[in-house]
């Protein structure tokens, strides 16, 4: 029993292609054709012939413009469709595999292919539409030939078509959606107060809803807010952009949701109009269950600053002055080691402020008496008569401080004196250590 043949497909499919937002059809130079299998062979190749009318040919060549670098371009142009023979849909650009097109003779150069989007799977082309005019005879008398090649699939059929078409600018469908006009205000904040009315169902309620006013795209303030009617969302983002990066690479994807912004959804937000034009110095508002809004203006602290000079420091628990070792002149040829030291004393106590003592520490010298003399030295202007030294007087931190050579006490030098004699030994040595302490200064 001899099996049926496949079904061939029409010749003339009622195939239609998604429209294309940056190209205005002026002819239809080959009307949707089916890429028939002619033989049982793998690789499949078909002719086609059309020619172009003198006024066509005309518009063709009024349209070139001179772009930089010596290159020519035509904004009216030829251009050609490939797509699956379905008519269920609105069918987007698609190539058939090992797709191979020739123009009058001439390889006519696809675009490069799509990285895959994981191991194992095949590379393919990403679909466009393709611009053939460059090699196409700009001519009524004499026709142009389309020789296309492709590799048959099992269960897939292939569709072309050429149009005659006007290339459009982003700022020529700015234009256009600004004609097609503002969505009313009152739509949006019906919107806003259908998202706010609460959930019986809901245990949580949204009393409010934050928008930024900064487009997501270029993270700058918007200035023709735009989105599309089948979101759901209230952020807006700027339309002159969107349109702009759909021009080098057409995507048509909502920046906010990720889903499905053609143009022919997208709709300017009257709402958001109105609120930048009187809000210019915010970047974020919240809208209210009745449908107003109020602008969200960042929190300014006032930084507090210390005005006061640090010139004195009066009951500070730090040394005033570094330990410092100053020599003194060559020719007495006599080293003093000097260490200023400030002593805390309580505020609560004493009604005037903290005077500074001086620790002093005399080397041993040949010239000099004594021998690694400790010495107990107020520096304020009001010093007191000192009489005697007690060494029980001695804070521990100074009797513990390293010294590079030997400490005496005083009490230990004069213990064998007599009272008298031994007082005027101890207001010499404290004379001694007052004129050094002048030379230090």
């Amino acid at each position: 029993m001899q099996q049926p043949s496949p079904p061939i497909p029409p010749v003339h499919p009622d195939v239609q292609l998604k429209n294309l937002p940056f190209y205005d059809v002026l002819d239809v130079l080959i009307k949707p054709t089916s890429l028939v299998q002619s033989s049982i062979q793998r690789f499949q190749e078909k002719f086609f012939i059309f020619a172009l009318t003198p006024q066509q040919v005309r518009e063709i060549c009024i349209s070139r413009d001179f772009l930089p670098g010596g290159r020519r371009d035509y904004t009216v142009q030829v251009q050609l469709r490939l797509c699956l023979a379905e008519t269920s849909c609105p069918q987007e650009d698609n190539y058939p595999n090992s797709l191979c097109i020739k123009v009058n003779g001439k390889l006519f150069p696809l675009p490069g292919y799509a990285p895959p989007p994981k191991n194992g799977i095949e590379q393919k082309r990403p679909g466009r539409p393709l611009n053939i005019t460059s090699l196409v005879r700009l001519s009524s008398a004499v026709p142009n030939q389309i020789s296309i090649s492709w590799a048959s699939e099992i269960g897939k059929n292939y569709s072309m078509s050429v149009y005659l078409v006007r290339q459009l600018t982003s700022a020529m469908l700015l234009q256009r959606l600004k004609m097609k006009g503002i969505r009313n205000p009152d739509h949006s904040r019906a919107l806003i107060k259908e998202k706010l009315t609460a959930d019986p169902d809901s245990e949580i309620a949204t009393t409010s809803l934050r928008v930024s006013l900064t487009c997501p795209l270029g993270k700058m303030r918007l200035t023709i807010p735009c989105r599309a009617v089948t979101c759901t969302h209230l952020q807006c983002f700027d339309a002159a952009l969107y349109l702009q990066m759909n021009e080098k690479k057409p995507t048509w994807i909502c920046p906010v949701c990720d889903k499905k912004a053609a143009y022919e959804s997208l709709i300017l937000d009257g709402l958001f109009m109105e609120i930048l034009n009187d809000c210019s110095d915010v970047d974020e508002i919240k809208f209210q269950e009745d449908g107003s809004w109020c602008p969200m203006r960042p929190k300014k602290e006032a930084m507090k600053v210390s005005s006061q000079p640090c010139t004195k420091i009066e009951s500070s628990s730090v040394l005033s002055k570094p330990c410092s070792v100053t020599v003194a002149s060559e020719a007495s040829k006599k080293k003093v080691d000097v260490i200023d030291l400030t002593i805390e004393s309580s505020s609560d106590e004493e009604e005037d402020p903290p005077a500074k003592r001086k620790c002093i520490f005399m080397s041993e010298t040949q010239s000099s008496p004594t021998k690694g003399v400790l010495m107990y030295q107020p520096s304020s202007i009001r010093v007191p008569s000192v009489t005697s030294v007690d060494p029980a007087a001695i804070p521990p931190s100074l009797t513990d401080y390293s010294v590079p050579f030997h400490h005496t006490p005083i009490s230990s030098m004069s213990s064998d004196l007599p009272g008298e004699q031994r007082r005027n030994a101890i207001n010499n040595e404290l004379q001694l250590g007052t004129s050094s302490d002048t030379v230090q200064q």
